[in-house]
Formats: C-alpha cells, structure tokens, sequence
C-alpha cells in the first residue's frame, strides 16, 4: 500500500514536459527511439520505482532487468526513510533553524533566524560578517540559497522584508573551506554528501559523495555541479565526475584540478564526527549528511532525513551493479 501511495503522489506531481526532454536526451544518447524510450521510463517506473531522473542518471536503458534490480532508486530510498526515520522527528532535520540549534557544536559558523531578528540585528551580523548566505528553511537541491555581500546592501528593512517574502529565513555566514577543497572551485563551497545509518550500536557510513560547483556559489548537482562517487573508507576519488546533462570530467573544468585520484582533506575526522552526530536523534537513523571541510576541520552543513542516494553512471565505471545489495547488507527494507 506505501509503494502505491508513492506511486501515485510521483504521477500527480510528474513534469511531463521535463520527462519528454529528458526522454529526448536519452534517446540520443543511446541510440534508441524516443517513444521506445518513454515506454522503458514508464515500466521502469512501476518494476523498479525508477524515476525518469534516475533511469537517465542511472542509465537504465543500458542496463539488463537482472542489473536494474541492484539499483537504489527513488523510490528504494523512499522505502527506507518511510519504515525508519520517524515522522515526528523529520522537523528537526527539514527546519534548518532548529537543526542548527540541535547541532550548534558542529556548524562551525554563526547564524541567525530573521524571523526572530530585527532588521537592526540582521544589519549588525551582515556587517560583522561581510559575506553570507540566505537560505530557505525548507530548501531542497540548492533551491533558496543565495550569496549576499554587505557592501551591496544599503536598506536593511527593505532586506529583511525580501528574506521574509522568499522564506529565507536561515542566513549563516560564509564558511571558509579547506584550501585542498577550494582547488576543486573556489567560488563555491564544495562538500561531501555521506550517508549513514545508524542500527543502534554501530554507525555505518553506506556511501560517500564528492560534490562540487562548476562556477555557481552553490555545488548542487541540480544547480549545474558535478559528482563522484569517493571511497567511503579513505576519501579518495577512484572516477571522474558527471553533472545533469551527463558531461563527465576527469579534470575540473575551470580549476584544472584532477578530480580522479582527489583526496578528501581531514577525511579521519569526517569519519570520527558522523559517528558522533548520527547518534544524537536516533529516532532519525538514516540521514544524508552535507560536510564541509573548513579550514580546521569538517563542520556539517546539514542533514537530510530523506536523502536520495548518488551512484555512479555505468558508462564511467564499467560496472553494472548499483549499490541496493550492499545497502541491504546494513538494512532491512
């Protein structure tokens, strides 16, 4: 019955326009008809729980029906936040401000609530701080986030009134990062997504995902970055990256810098503080963690209670069989 209600709530908000374009894209990418393509998209769908999204960064057409079983798709990930991460718990997690409250210790930089500030207030931490950035409290994908220097604002009330009216409420400064990590592009903040489980002794960390920007102040995969898949265990990047028009980089496009062979800074620590947060809501146990590595040390950007899970393209690996076996080593869904 879950499965069906998930199914239903992805056909009432499914984008038919954007799934013809990607079917387009699909289509020419493999060398198959579009309409062939679309029917594939609709029975993976249904089979597989396989968004258009995921059949395209998956590249489900080339994959025979034994290899789309191994695959986590969305509607896998789904799966696991519905049996484990307990409803009334997910605010703590979506509402960025009460987030920050909860894990305060481990941002590694201030913030404030404009709700709960006045302009003058909101003036004083702009200006202290020079650079920051808004954020929607409910914010997905890099959607809401946007960068503000306080040599260009010159009316805090009027400031104040716009964070409001786009409900960006959250406004945090601007994190230094590590110097290694600033080589991958220094106009954004590049981070690691790491996804963890926590069975109620042990922490395990399930996946690790270097992500990056690609001239964008944020490294949003949706909002023009790029990914890889790294070693969850050592931090080091074994592939080159992709972003969602499927280019892939072996070498950052503006920085130059090698992305297979890039190891994570610090990536000890990383480990050592995911084990340490991941305990402290347990009613929340699967969670996709976003960590910076600043300059001394990870801080944690977020954490998100209803992750989607980042494999890598096929065609960069060779390899034809996704990550749900070894996630189904860990849990049970």
């Amino acid at each position: 019955m879950k499965r069906i209600r998930h199914y239903l709530s992805r056909l009432v908000t499914l984008d038919v326009k954007n799934m013809g374009a990607v079917a387009k894209a699909v289509a020419q990418e493999s060398g198959k008809p579009r309409i062939l393509i679309l029917l594939d998209m609709a029975w993976c769908s249904v089979v597989y729980q396989a968004g258009y999204l995921d059949y395209q960064e998956f590249e489900f057409w080339s994959l025979t029906a034994h290899e789309r079983r191994t695959w986590i798709t969305s509607g896998n990930a789904n799966s696991i936040v519905v049996k484990y991460n307990q409803r009334e718990y997910r605010e703590q997690f979506w509402d960025k401000p009460k987030f920050n409250a909860r894990f305060r210790e481990w941002l590694g930089r201030e913030w404030l609530d404009v709700r709960e500030s006045t302009a003058a207030e909101l003036e004083t931490f702009v200006k202290r701080n020079r650079v920051v950035m808004a954020k929607r409290i409910d914010g997905m994908s890099g959607a809401g986030i946007e960068k503000h220097l306080a040599a260009s604002i010159t009316d805090y009330e009027a400031f104040r009134a716009e964070l409001l009216e786009n409900k960006q409420y959250l406004v945090e400064t601007f994190l230094t990062q590590h110097p290694v990590m600033a080589s991958l592009s220094p106009t954004s903040v590049n981070s690691l997504r790491m996804i963890t489980f926590f069975d109620g002794t042990d922490v395990h960390v399930m996946e690790a995902v270097l992500r990056m920007g690609n001239g964008a102040d944020v490294d949003n995969y949706g909002r023009g970055g790029m990914y890889t898949v790294i070693d969850e265990k050592t931090g080091i990047a074994h592939y080159g990256a992709f972003d969602k028009y499927a280019n892939t980089f072996t070498a950052h496009p503006i920085s130059g810098t090698p992305i297979v062979g890039f190891e994570v800074p610090l990536y000890a620590e990383v480990l050592a503080t995911l084990d340490t947060v991941s305990r402290i809501v347990p009613q929340i146990p699967y969670v996709g963690w976003d960590v910076a590595i600043g300059e001394h040390g990870p801080v944690i950007i977020e954490g998100n209670y209803n992750t989607g899970v980042f494999q890598m393209k096929p065609s960069l690996t060779g390899d034809k069989i996704g990550l749900l076996p070894k996630f189904r080593k860990v849990i049970d869904f």
